[in-house]
């Protein structure tokens, strides 16, 4: 298995995460998306979007705002449910959640005497924020779930567009947690992204939730996450949230053990009801599906990840690399390779996410593709102005072969 420490190392080496305002010290859960990053997660959004909106004729888009009015996380039940079992330590006055048994046993072992620790309580994850311009300023939270936004535009959707039940609303966006215990990378984050799928079916109907499983896991899969690193586990009464009917989540086997990155909820009529919406004469029941942005980014990095021969690749599938083709001359003392280099270069940026890349010898920059997970490189040399063909290298094998320049678009539309 990966150790978690070596994908730390290369997420800030090749510019995929950094700890957040790093030069000031940096701030517990929080990280910042470097270059790679930003590209990773966009892909990753985009092909979430494509296959849940735009594959579809039964969901339409969404994107609500990140502070709402305070009644809605009263009437959904977050002020006084969405909250996690906190105690503190006797001896040293830490505070941690207190179902982490491993965190805590790992804790004990830090001090030489025997630690107590304080009774269980809740403690509310809602993240507050202050809003006006007179004393004292109105109370508001940052929302802690993107959900209830689209609960509260229900009727919106429904009277601007043609939907009718059963469909769903998507919608990706930040949502921020008051974390007890942030760690793990950015597993366990105070900030991070979601992309979720609120689907609403009539009273009584439960094969949705069957059909979402089935589609998320499958959706992992196509972009290149192996099977048997992925698990369903269905939630027990006890563990549900305050919302959920019933619920499963899918897991991957990380280095801190099987974790969970998507949550399929059946929320019955729990949310609409709460809101008093209904649909013609009846509250739909909804069937949620619940994506971490950030823990789908960490698992797919942990996936990709391998060293072989000495190298380091990040076998990440095409479709979610942050470069789809770097392109180098052989040399770059040569004004003829750079030039004609330069006019592949910007033929292919016009459709493709392209690197540049001319220093140092052409063995160092494969190898800093490999690590940036680029799926191929062109490199125009001698050959290349002789007759117009370019050599391309797999990432994956390293085998190379020559392509006419007037087919490398093609050549690589085919493979994406």
């Amino acid at each position: 298995m990966v150790a978690l420490d070596a994908v730390v190392s290369l997420a800030k080496r090749r510019g995929f995460i950094y700890p957040g305002s790093e030069i000031y010290g940096g701030l517990t859960g929080f990280w910042d998306y470097g270059p790679h990053g930003a590209e990773l997660k966009r892909n990753l959004k985009n092909e979430w979007w494509k296959a849940m909106v735009y594959g579809r004729d039964d969901v339409v888009g969404l994107d609500a705002a990140i502070i709402m009015n305070p009644k809605v996380w009263e009437a959904s039940g977050h002020t006084k449910a969405f909250a996690d079992p906190l105690i503190e330590c006797k001896v040293c006055h830490k505070r941690f959640r207190a179902d982490n048994k491993d965190i805590l046993s790992a804790h004990e072992k830090e001090h030489k005497e025997t630690v107590s620790w304080t009774e269980a309580k809740q403690f509310n994850l809602l993240t507050e924020v202050y809003l006006g311009v007179t004393e004292p300023k109105d109370k508001a939270y940052l929302r802690g779930e993107i959900t209830q936004g689209v609960f509260v535009n229900f009727a919106n959707v429904v009277a601007s567009s043609r939907v009718k039940i059963p469909f769903g609303i998507a919608q990706i966006g930040k949502a921020f947690r008051n974390e007890i215990t942030p760690g793990n990378f950015t597993y366990r984050s105070r900030e991070f992204e979601q992309m979720e799928l609120e689907y609403f079916v009539k009273p009584g109907e439960d094969k949705s939730f069957d059909y979402w499983k089935k589609e998320r896991m499958k959706w992992y899969v196509s972009l290149g996450m192996d099977q048997k690193h992925l698990r369903f586990r269905d939630h027990e009464e006890h563990e549900r949230a305050h919302y959920a009917r019933f619920a499963t989540d899918i897991e991957y086997e990380a280095p801190f053990g099987w974790s969970e990155f998507e949550g399929i909820h059946h929320r019955g009529d729990f949310d609409l009801k709460n809101h008093k919406i209904t649909y013609e004469d009846y509250t739909p029941w909804v069937i949620e599906t619940s994506g971490g942005v950030d823990r789908a980014a960490l698992f797919f990095l942990l996936e990709a990840y391998h060293e072989e021969d000495k190298r380091v690749i990040l076998k990440l599938h095409p479709l979610l690399a942050p470069i789809k083709v770097a392109v180098f001359p052989l040399v770059a003392n040569k004004p003829q390779l750079v030039e004609k280099a330069q006019s592949i270069y910007r033929e292919l940026k016009k459709n493709l996410v392209v690197s540049w890349d001319d220093r140092g010898n052409i063995g160092k920059r494969y190898l800093a593709q490999d690590e940036i997970g680029t799926p191929w490189c062109v490199t125009i040399d001698y050959d290349t102005l002789e007759n117009d063909t370019v050599t391309v290298r797999d990432r994956d094998t390293t085998k190379q072969e020559r392509v006419n320049v007037s087919k490398l678009a093609s050549y690589f539309s085919e493979k994406l």
